[in-house]
């Protein structure tokens, strides 16, 4: 919308789809809007204390949002939101919620735009946590010096301002399903970051001057699937005309965007597998897979801090259980990521990459082997079941047989962890799992227990075959450790259920008929703020839509669904799965 003359076929096709809203449909909103605190919230920050008064309320802007997202597929044009607002509303409506009343053609329509892009900048600019300037290219040593230039703090408190603001709408998505996951959700999430393109061209790494959108980023993902990865470390591979130096084919690009990340926590019981019932109706006690809170960085960009700050928005008043992530955040610093989730009640569940493996630490002579503490004197073969097993050792069978046999000399917690997350541990002797001579009373329990074998040591017996119980500092082997044993039924039944979720919430809201949420179209406002903002529209868009599906297939009162639920897949026997894929039942 450049020119005046460029705007008049646009402005004739809004006429001619212009459907006026409901006054019940527009009380709804301004209900839900009015419940949110959102506008208790944003008003202080857009304050003004000299000059005329804005004629558009926060709250105003709020319904007109809404409701367009509600129209489209959770994507916002601010020209839609113009016309619905000033155009498509009662002359009533218009009046309660405090707007003006413009001419009802070019110039009207232009002047009301203004307004609403004035007062949607007014909201960004409060919770902007970059300095950097948007919609033109900047010198890169002038960006730089900006960004060195900026008060830490300042930017720090507006980035814990957008999350809160987004969140929240967010949140109003959740209103109706939060009685349902208070009484049949245990508090279960995965965490998991998707990448959203942006409204800007991405520039190569090395350019002098900066994307139209500065706060955004490349995301690469290999034929490995070893993602996100930096672009530039890529590029000189990339530069040999002569093909000397080209790629493994491991290592080729297969998607390339330039965007942000999305870490979403997606609430799931994994304690029901969503089947539907007998008469084919979805279950009434099995509330489906929600996005509960998010946040937005640059592509594997502190990942670990950021899916904190994701956690972080979680409505307090949910419970808090198991929370599944791939191998990207077992992989940080402890005090990034491992120590804060668990200091805020949740317990991790991974799965682990090659150099992850085996044992990979020790305390009080117990040793962790793939996220859990095991008697030191367990065989060596058990301690390597899962090396041996990528490296083509063992087969499948026998992996599985080992994995089996490890439970028996797992140390066992004795009592929950204590205000500062330390863990007191029982060793497998004493817990009745096996029998250790060095622990006579152990001894004759019958031969289905295992009789340890301990290595003698000039340095006596490690502290744990002294004890009966060591407690465990909850910094010791943080990065790795899980509660539930690593391949075991209980562990795959929580992992893959809940990083299912993820993955199908992924699905469903970059579906190309409705939230499209990885194309950068559907958010035409640039910087980090505004795509964040847009974002929490869609995902809120996405969790309605979720639930109303749901609601749908169920069977209320005796009756037939109006909707048949979604068909799902057979899935694998739980037990039958390995790091090098399925066991095939004969």
């Amino acid at each position: 919308m450049n020119s005046r003359l460029a705007r008049h076929p646009r402005i004739a096709r809004l006429r001619s789809q212009r459907a006026l809203v409901p006054d019940h449909e527009v009380m709804e909103v301004l209900d839900e809007v009015a419940g949110s605190g959102l506008v208790e919230e944003i008003e202080p920050l857009v304050a003004r204390g000299t000059g005329s008064p804005c004629t558009l309320p926060v709250e105003a802007l709020l319904v007109g949002m809404c409701l367009t997202a509600a129209r489209n597929g959770g994507v916002i044009l601010f020209t839609a939101v113009t016309d619905l607002l000033y155009f498509a509303l009662s002359d009533e409506m218009r009046q309660q919620i405090g707007l003006r009343r413009y001419p009802d053609h070019d110039r009207g329509f232009e002047a009301a735009y203004a307004v609403v892009r004035r007062r949607i900048h007014s909201v960004l600019n409060a919770i902007d946590p970059s300095p950097l300037p948007k919609n033109h290219r900047l010198a890169r040593r002038h960006a730089e010096k900006l960004l060195a230039q900026a008060d830490p703090a300042e930017l720090a408190r507006k980035r814990t301002l957008m999350l809160r603001v987004t969140n929240m709408i967010l949140a109003m998505s959740l209103r109706e399903a939060l009685p349902l996951l208070e009484g049949h959700w245990d508090g279960s999430a995965c965490i998991d970051a998707t990448v959203v393109g942006t409204y800007a061209k991405g520039l190569a790494p090395g350019s002098p001057v900066t994307s139209t959108d500065p706060d955004a980023a490349w995301y690469v993902r290999t034929a490995k699937h070893k993602d996100p990865l930096a672009l530039d470390d890529l590029a000189p591979a990339q530069q040999d005309k002569k093909g000397a130096g080209l790629q493994k084919a491991a290592d080729r690009i297969k998607k390339r965007l330039f965007g942000y990340d999305a870490s979403l926590v997606i609430a799931r019981d994994p304690a029901h597998d969503g089947v539907p019932l007998p008469d084919g109706s979805a279950d009434p006690d099995v509330v489906p897979a929600l996005v509960i809170a998010f946040s937005v960085d640059k592509p594997s960009h502190r990942p670990g801090q950021v899916a904190v700050e994701a956690l972080q928005q979680v409505d307090d008043s949910l419970p808090r259980g198991y929370l599944a992530g791939d191998r990207a955040y077992n992989d940080q610093k402890q005090e990034n990521f491992q120590l804060p989730i668990r200091a805020m009640g949740y317990e991790p569940v991974y799965d682990y990459a090659k150099d992850q493996l085996g044992v990979q630490a020790g305390f009080a002579g117990a040793q962790l082997v793939e996220g859990n503490w095991y008697c030191p004197s367990m065989p060596q073969t058990l301690k390597d079941a899962t090396k041996d097993l990528i490296a083509e050792k063992i087969d499948k069978q026998t992996w599985i047989d080992r994995i089996h046999a490890r439970a028996a000399y797992l140390f066992m917690p004795k009592q929950r962890p204590d205000a500062e997350g330390h863990r007191r541990v029982m060793c497998p002797a004493e817990a009745n799992r096996t029998q250790c001579p060095l622990k006579k009373h152990t001894l004759g329990r019958g031969i289905h227990l295992p009789l340890v074998d301990p290595a003698p040591s000039p340095a006596g017996s490690p502290l744990c075959c002294v004890q009966k119980t060591v407690t465990v500092p909850p910094e010791t082997g943080a990065n790795l450790w899980q509660p539930l044993q690593y391949g075991s039924e209980a562990w795959q039944r929580v992992y893959f259920r809940l990083r299912n979720s993820v993955e199908g919430i992924n699905g469903y809201a970059k579906d190309p008929l409705y939230e499209r949420l990885e194309d950068a179209g559907t958010r035409r406002i640039r910087g980090i703020a505004a795509q964040t903002l847009l974002l929490a529209f869609q995902l809120a868009h996405a969790n309605r839509r979720k639930l109303r599906a749901w609601a749908d297939s169920i069977a209320l009162h005796g009756d037939r669904p109006h909707r048949r639920p979604t068909r799902r897949r057979k899935t694998k026997p739980l037990g039958t799965w390995t790091p090098k894929g399925y066991v095939t039942k004969p």
